[in-house]
């Protein structure tokens, strides 16, 4: 049984052979009791739905996003 360790990042290096066989270089990983599964996804929109924002045109979203990003950005220089 291959072991992995994570690195100081969180990131694991996935054996080449088990990459291969999901078949896909995105994966979503689900917690069950205390085991971790990997799950290949296929088809982003499935995986990212209870992400989306719905009812609002992607305009405002961008601009709220932005407004975020700089506030964000503004406090990091200021405390600085």
């Amino acid at each position: 049984m291959p072991i992995a360790k994570i690195t100081h990042k969180g990131q694991i290096t996935i054996p080449a052979e088990y990459r291969k066989k999901l078949g896909t270089d995105i994966v979503e990983i689900v917690m069950e009791d205390d085991k971790l599964i990997i799950k290949p996804v296929r088809k982003l929109g499935g995986a990212l739905h209870k992400y989306a924002i719905k009812n609002k045109p992607i305009r405002d979203i961008i601009r709220e996003e932005k407004e975020v990003i700089g506030n964000a950005l503004s406090e990091k220089h200021i405390n600085d």
